[in-house]
């Protein structure tokens, strides 16, 4: 497949890399960033304002400084898209998902088969678990520069996808007890930890406790590619991973 890479750090470099070493035929027809780079033949997103369709998928990893040029360069060039952006608007998702009205969308907080299931096991026993005191912690490298993750808060809609519990970021003081209706949510930085997630079930007595830990981005990027061709297959429409992997 041909494919645009939007945001051309760590991300988009081992996405071209790995493409490149797929065997398929598997083409990067331009790389898209904030800043544009002759040299290394990376455009800014102004320049896609007069571009063409160039690519069968986008690959978007950038930030949402880039999200609504890439979703206007989808939608004139009716580019399938998948989007691995975190910390749009409310109105940048809509957008997004408006693209699918057109072509085949997707997005994801994190394309990790692993975090997937988990968030999958998530959906399913969290109403078994009711009454439980949730605790959602991660730990990412010290050049991180969000928290909570995007893939922490996608765990923690997969455990109260009404939104009625409030979310309380670490502790400290007198804070008073625990109340019923809160998950404690927690942001460790620190060296090279690409990313670890972990969610844990307080009963009576008792703890269940999730956890998933990565070796490496190659995950994420080997996730992503499966999907992408993956959604070539699909029509027209706003999917997530779980469509693609349990659907």
């Amino acid at each position: 497949m041909k494919v645009m890479i939007a945001g051309y750090g760590r991300m988009g470099q081992l996405i071209e890399e790995t493409l490149a070493a797929s065997g398929q035929g598997d083409e990067v027809t331009a790389r898209v960033d904030l800043e544009k780079n002759d040299a290394a033949g990376i455009i800014d997103s102004t320049s896609l304002a007069g571009m063409d369709k160039c690519a069968d998928l986008i690959m978007d990893f950038s930030n949402p400084s880039l999200t609504d040029e890439l979703i206007a360069y989808a939608t004139r060039t009716k580019t399938p898209l998948l989007s691995g952006t975190t910390n749009m608007t409310v109105a940048q998702m809509d957008d997004l998902q408006a693209v699918g009205e057109l072509v085949p969308v997707i997005w994801s907080s994190n394309y990790s088969f692993g975090i997937n299931l988990f968030r999958h096991i998530l959906e399913e026993i969290s109403p078994v678990l009711a009454g439980w005191d949730v605790e959602v912690s991660e730990t990412h490298h010290n050049r991180k520069v969000d928290a909570p993750s995007g893939t922490a808060k996608t765990l923690i809609q997969a455990i109260d996808p009404e939104g009625e519990c409030a979310l309380v970021f670490g502790r400290e003081g007198n804070c008073g007890e625990r109340t019923k209706k809160e998950i404690g949510v927690h942001a460790l930085r620190g060296g090279t930890v690409v990313g670890e997630h972990k969610v844990d079930f307080f009963g009576n007595d008792e703890v269940f406790e999730i956890t998933h830990k990565m070796g490496s981005r190659q995950i994420l990027v080997d996730g992503a590619i499966a999907a992408g061709r993956k959604l070539l297959l699909r029509e027209p429409g706003f999917y997530t991973m779980d469509d693609l992997l349990f659907g």
